[in-house]
């Protein structure tokens, strides 16, 4: 394969048809041209399951946002499932079971540094007992375990804990190693912005919308909206073991650099700047969890909005104008959780990518009469 270039352009539609042959030339006749857009950890994840699974196919990642620019560089990656009331429960466990040996191998690799992945345990904490004690992922993560009374003398104000070790996916390092597998298997970077999904035919022959937030507007869908988070990281090495409130809504997150203390949820605003009395919020509930965190310093305050939507939506529409059809494989819609299933998820879009252009490549059937 060729080796891919990251392009920028501002072209509009009308120039996109003429752009394409700087793409295409070397490709052969029958290769599937397919188009991802959106470049968080869903699009570029997708960008590479597909490259894996789909045969004779070029792959090119279409955002206005690369990281470290992206929803998905402000998550602390930790993966603890999110639970999709509209999703079995053994599907659920299958995404995130896919995704955490993935991203298990990863760190038992020498890729481990470079790719932002590594183990990290510590406790999930209640104020009352769960009426799940055992939740459906607790055999995926590593030693999951109910905490001991002695344990959880540290937490005076909670009554029930679980301790285990999972993974941690720091996206500002995980997401640039994406877009390195990406192009080393021959696909291509474009920053530009998409108004309408329509704008790439017939420049391509499948589009995967990983658009997160934007496919309000590119998919039509009033069921997506944000949920505000904001985050402070903070300079506290001696902060080891993660420590997460039941919640959810509290949780001290160390990683290489940093350590994440969270967070907010506040459905419906837009708002990308931080709010100094959220920080203060932030950080008083981190320190009754954690008292040190009284002595952190080079505190910077983060702002994300989740992709929230009742349910994620995972399925294959088919575009129609003036007689021409687009197979556009819909993936979004993951809220908090994104991490956590984003590869299992991931490797079923690109099922439907490969049914889309199985589909394309067999002939209709010819008419008997």
């Amino acid at each position: 394969t060729r080796p891919a270039k990251h392009r920028e352009t501002s072209f509009g539609a009308r120039d996109f048809g003429a752009f394409q042959d700087c793409f295409f030339r070397d490709r052969p006749m029958d290769t599937a041209r397919i188009a991802v857009v959106g470049a968080g950890v869903v699009g570029l994840s997708t960008a590479v399951c597909i490259s894996k699974l789909v045969p004779r196919c070029s792959v090119t990642v279409i955002s206005d946002k690369f990281t470290p620019d992206t929803t998905s560089d402000v998550a602390a990656g930790m993966l603890i499932p999110h639970t999709y009331p509209d999703t079995p429960i053994h599907k659920q466990k299958q995404w995130f079971r896919e995704t955490f040996n993935h991203l298990f191998a990863i760190a038992n690799s020498a890729e481990a540094g470079d790719a932002g992945v590594h183990l990290v345990s510590g406790w999930q904490i209640f104020q009352s007992t769960p009426t799940e004690e055992v939740p459906f992922w607790a055999d995926v993560v590593l030693g999951f375990r109910k905490m001991t009374e002695a344990e959880l003398k540290k937490f005076p104000q909670h009554v029930f804990g679980q301790a285990f070790t999972t993974l941690k996916c720091e996206c500002p390092a995980y997401l640039p190693w994406l877009q390195k597998r990406i192009k080393g298997s021959g696909g291509w970077i474009l920053t530009r912005r998409i108004e309408d999904l329509w704008e790439l035919h017939p420049s391509f022959d499948v589009v995967v919308n990983c658009s997160g937030l934007g496919s309000r507007e590119l998919a039509g869908d009033s069921k997506i909206f944000p949920v505000r988070g904001q985050v402070l990281q903070v300079q506290a090495p001696w902060v080891e073991h993660f420590i997460r409130d039941g919640s959810g809504l509290t949780y001290i997150y160390p990683g290489t650099s940093h350590v994440t203390l969270g967070g907010t949820r506040q459905k419906g605003d837009w708002n990308l700047s931080p709010d100094a009395e959220n920080s203060r919020e932030i950080l008083s509930r981190c320190c009754a969890l954690e008292p040190s965190l009284h002595r952190a310093c080079n505190i910077r305050e983060k702002v994300g909005l989740r992709p929230y939507r009742p349910g994620l939506r995972l399925q294959t529409e088919l575009l129609a104008r003036d007689g021409q059809r687009l197979p556009v494989v819909h993936h979004y819609g993951h809220g908090s959780g994104g991490i956590s299933v984003h590869w299992g998820t991931a490797l079923e879009a690109a099922r439907l990518v490969s049914e889309c252009v199985h589909a394309l490549r067999t002939p209709a059937p010819k008419s008997k009469l």
